[in-house]
């Protein structure tokens, strides 16, 4: 056996080939408490097996548990690549390669959560990049090896003193839920909230939650939201930021319930992602951009929004589009947290809320002409997005979803969603007609 070049959080880590089935995997070496107790190793091993039958292809198979002269160990299959957080260090992901492994990662969650696994030690370090793509590691081994050391009675409150504890969760805990810094039980809604750390961080660059300290970050995990997804990233998809939003949920109960649910929106944005670039290739997404004030001039860059969907066909070269856009005397733009702009598809309107004296109303423009038109019925309107074929616009206004013809009349209501807030943040109106948004119960 020769050392492997990754360090482990648990012990030593060895390359080494099984003679009896000429393969080369990987050895972990294990801390020797559980050689201390025959029931703790039984129920090691009894557990370790469970892991080891799961079978997926995103999961780092568990081939045997063992013990010589001593030693306990793990004998896993040898993965070369390079981690997660190695490709972090670099930079934010592109959106199709986040999709590609939050997907994968989401689809291995599922399939251990279904088995009764949790992993409970999700992180960047823990996810392997491969030719073949995600390969998810020391699956569950964090619970395996936290019940080879304390009782069940005295698990809160041992979790609680290791957080004090100098350098001892550190490299983790930027992932670890509300729930587990509270020495409540984990369980797979843990695993979802780690989950959606790693998609903010693969999306931004960025970690969800810092601090200058151990308290500060716990601190932060505990009461802080993360900064903004359209802040850090403009071109971010709503719909993602629904998904990751609904992920970091501080009560476990108000996050996604099951991986399976998370990974339906992944699914449909990946499957949609090449259409939703062309839908918006002639202008920038509008949802991110700050206008505001009487006169304002706005410059909207049509190839810009193709950059960060990176499509597989060759990119066709597209015709900026400039024009200003002032504003009635008394009249601004409003600036919600909500999205208050958007571009039909074909780049011949646009739709905004603006304000007034009175409340806030949807207005729609023909920039061949530049004449604005109120929609009716349109006050308290959020988010207003086009249809497909840019015939249709679809809004947010007083717990309905409504569309409008652009060609002239009243707004019909396409559902009743309830005076929720998060319903305004975006939807996406696909070619066959289905309109996708998120709110607090999902998608």
């Amino acid at each position: 056996m020769s050392l492997a070049r990754r360090s482990w959080r648990y012990g030593e880590v060895y390359k080494a080939r099984d003679t009896r089935l000429d393969r080369i995997v990987a050895v972990k070496v294990l801390p020797e408490h559980l050689a201390e107790s025959p029931e703790r190793r039984q129920r090691f091993e009894r557990e370790a097996k469970a892991i080891s039958q799961l079978n997926h292809p995103h999961i780092c198979t568990l081939f045997d548990v063992g013990n010589q002269e001593g030693i306990d160990f793990l004998v896993m299959e040898f993965i070369e690549g390079e981690t997660l957080a190695e490709r972090l260090s670099k930079g934010a992901l592109p959106l199709e390669d986040v999709l590609e492994y939050g997907l994968q990662i989401a689809d291995g969650l599922d399939t251990a959560h279904r088995a009764g696994i949790v992993h409970r030690d999700l992180k960047p370090g823990n996810a392997m990049l491969t030719k073949s793509g995600i390969k998810l590691l020391d699956f569950g081994l964090a619970k395996l090896l936290a019940e080879g050391t304390v009782s069940p009675s005295s698990d809160a409150e041992t979790r609680q003193r290791d957080l004090t504890k100098e350098q001892t969760i550190l490299g983790t805990l930027q992932y670890m839920a509300p729930e587990q810094l509270e020495g409540s039980s984990a369980d797979g809604r843990s695993d979802i909230w780690a989950f959606g750390a790693m998609l903010y961080e693969m999306l931004t660059g960025k970690k969800a939650f810092d601090g200058d300290s151990q308290a500060s970050l716990i601190g932060a995990i505990l009461k802080d939201d993360p900064a903004p997804l359209a802040e850090l990233q403009p071109m971010s998809p709503p719909l993602i930021e629904q998904v990751v939003e609904k992920c970091l949920e501080k009560k476990p109960d108000q996050r996604w319930q099951r991986m399976s649910d998370v990974a339906i929106p992944l699914r449909w944005a990946a499957e949609h992602r090449f259409e939703n670039s062309a839908a918006v290739a002639p202008v920038k997404r509008a949802s991110r951009l700050a206008l505001a004030g009487a006169g304002l001039a706005c410059a909207l860059l049509g190839a810009m929004a193709l950059s960060y969907f990176r499509p597989a066909i060759a990119p066709v070269s597209l015709d900026s589009k400039r024009f200003v856009l002032p504003f009635p005397e008394g009249q601004m733009l409003e600036t919600i947290r909500y999205s208050s702009v958007t571009i039909s598809p074909d780049g011949n309107h646009i739709a905004y809320v603006a304000r007034d004296s009175s409340e806030s109303r949807l207005y729609l423009r023909d920039l061949e002409t530049f004449e604005a038109v109120s929609v009716p019925e349109s006050e308290g309107a959020l988010s207003p997005f086009f249809s497909h074929d840019g015939q249709w616009l679809g809004f947010f206004a007083h717990g309905r979803l409504q569309k409008v013809s652009i060609a002239g009349g009243r707004p019909s209501t396409v559902a009743e969603i309830g005076m929720n807030p998060r319903a305004g943040g975006g939807a996406s109106w696909g070619p066959d007609d289905t309109i996708v948004f998120g709110g607090d119960d999902g998608l």
